[in-house]
């Protein structure tokens, strides 16, 4: 998610590392097709083929055909690609695909993704601070203990008169942000945001999911008691005094590539800011209307919707408060080069807060002022833009059939979220990997695998929800193809899953635990065109946009993991089943 210049032993780390497996030019979904669903192979020009075969277990030729459904140009090169579609197959089973001397294996079966979604939730675990990973739950990715955070130094830029600089506070649990050891309000805030309103919709699919986290014997959803983990860290991060939120939890610079219990310099909390502030408002808000059923969490839920309101106050009185961590630098000490989650925009920040609050106060001024910053059009939810969630919440009143459905006016935003989706299947008939997303250059940056691909899939899954009209659902599935290996690249891009695993990852733990396998469980962010990390990297081995990705340790412009990342998975795998 951010640069970061690496020591010598991170860069011979990089140049060293192994790459995770052979290119197979026939691309699939590798970690499985549904029964009744779209099944689509790429073929690649080097296993170009006039005829092909699919075997099932037993070596029985099940399927076969004198020729591809179609071939299709790639939009960035002069690359024909094959396109075989044998969506007929509808047993479930393990089959091979054969292309003249190439082969590549694929399930099908009626339940392929939840093991995928139980290990994206559980990488949620893995990145937790503060606590031992004891072995029974975390297996030889356990580690002891680390950045308890209960000796919090208050930096200059946050300092208030009833908090100075160098006040000491406590600030315990969260979750590692991405492959760096530093947490993140604004990031945190999207994650839980977008995970928790998909557990609204999809209630019975999470509550069923055992994650064999520690928690996993009490009477809560595990899903549920992994959000709480940050959740209670979040709460910490209000300035008690005024209802203002830190921007962020970080040491003044990111850590090499060392183990958490490894780490020595001093943490800060760092600047209120107004995104953050808005941000953890409406986790709160939405938050405790989630958690209320559960009697166990009655003071949470308490404390959090007071939170909430106190933030939001505090945001109106300081609407644009953005974090500038350059201007900050030239101002205070110690300067601060972490990640820097800035924006300059607070509308969208103001339409999910005051829509979450509304929503669970029942408090008409908060509806008038979600009414206030309604956008004009839908766009797909990122930290940058959390409009999005405050559509999808609305959508969500319409679903489950509230009493609050329909108090906001949505006609016009539901026809920009049906134009956006329309015009994003148009692109599944000239797509040399059958996908909505991957068609532009602009699709490939930083974290691309998340809001450009999972999250068009997640758009699609709610005009589906509105129209059952099943090309929106087929549209959806056709990202989660293209990120389970049906890409240019060949890889499956969640760790410990695929037959062209990603194993690299850029994370400090994966990195420094001497463990083959990466910690499994988090998306990897993709091909990026930008490739702001080349000077630091092994060259790149192609400059075409949609193979722009390398699977190495110091890649962090492709290669680099984070929680808002697998929220996108966590979300759309939530849909389906």
């Amino acid at each position: 998610m951010r640069k970061v210049i690496l020591t010598a032993m991170a860069l011979l780390t990089a140049v060293t590392m192994p790459a995770s497996s052979v290119k197979n030019p026939i691309k699939v979904n590798q970690v499985g097709y549904l029964t009744h669903e779209s099944k689509i192979a790429t073929i690649e020009p080097e296993a170009k083929s006039k005829s092909f075969l699919i075997r099932d277990q037993e070596g029985k030729t099940v399927w076969r055909t004198k020729h591809a459904t179609t071939t299709k140009k790639s939009p960035f090169s002069s690359k024909i690609r094959q396109e075989i579609d044998f969506s007929s197959i509808t047993k479930p089973g393990r089959y091979t695909l054969v292309a003249g001397r190439h082969q590549q294996s694929f399930i099908i079966s009626s339940d392929p993704y939840t093991e995928a979604l139980k290990a994206s939730i559980k990488g949620y675990y893995y990145q937790r601070s503060g606590e031992s990973l004891e072995r029974k739950y975390a297996g030889e990715y356990a580690r002891p203990a680390a950045h308890l955070d209960t000796h919090v130094m208050v930096h200059p830029t946050a300092a208030t008169t009833k908090r100075p600089a160098g006040t000491i506070i406590s600030s315990p649990k969260g979750w590692y942000d991405a492959g760096d050891y530093n947490k993140y309000i604004v990031n945190s805030g999207f994650t839980l945001g977008l995970i928790l309103q998909s557990y609204q919709l999809h209630q019975d699919r999470f509550n069923s999911l055992n994650l064999q986290i520690p928690e996993s014997d009490n009477k809560i959803p595990d899903i549920l008691d992994e959000m709480m983990y940050n959740l209670e860290w979040m709460l910490t991060m209000q300035d008690p005094t005024d209802g203002g939120v830190y921007h962020k939890l970080t040491t003044p610079n990111f850590e090499g590539f060392v183990m958490p219990e490894d780490c020595k310099q001093q943490r800060y909390v760092v600047q209120k800011t107004t995104t953050a502030t808005l941000d953890f408002a409406a986790t709160m808000a939405l938050a405790a209307r989630i958690y209320q059923r559960f009697p166990e969490f009655q003071s949470f839920c308490q404390q959090a919707i007071e939170s909430a309101e106190k933030a939001y106050a505090w945001a109106v009185k300081h609407p644009t408060v953005y974090y500038d961590q350059d201007g900050n630098n030239k101002k205070f000490s110690p300067a601060i080069q972490t990640g820097g989650y800035g924006d300059n925009h607070t509308e969208d920040e103001f339409f999910w807060a005051a829509t979450e609050l509304y929503l669970t106060t029942s408090e008409t001024s908060y509806l008038e002022q979600a009414k206030q910053f309604v956008p004009d059009e839908f766009s797909i939810p990122s930290w940058g833009n959390v409009a999005g969630l405050g559509i999808f919440q609305w959508v969500n009143q319409e679903l489950l059939g509230t009493p609050d459905a329909g108090k906001l006016p949505m006609k016009e935003i539901k026809e920009s979220l049906k134009k956006k989706c329309d015009e994003d299947i148009q692109e599944l008939a000239t797509s040399s990997f059958h996908s909505i997303f991957g068609n532009s250059a602009q699709d490939f940056h930083w974290g691309s695998n998340s809001e450009s691909c999972l999250g068009r899939g997640i758009a699609q899954m709610y005009e589906y929800a509105l129209t059952k009209d099943n090309k929106y659902r087929q549209a959806a599935l056709s990202t989660l193809d293209y990120f389970f290996g049906r890409n240019a690249t060949g890889y499956c891009y969640l760790t410990g899953f695929g037959t062209q695993r990603v194993m690299n990852i850029h994370h400090r733990i994966s990195a420094a635990d001497n463990i083959k396998e990466p910690v499994p469980g988090l998306v990897a962010g993709g091909a990026n065109k930008g490739q702001e990390d080349a000077e630091f990297v092994p060259a790149y081995a192609s400059n075409i946009p949609d193979e722009s990705y390398q699977d190495n340790v110091g890649s962090y412009a492709s290669n680099e993991i984070a929680i808002n990342w697998n929220a996108y998975l966590v979300s759309l795998l939530g849909w389906i089943n």
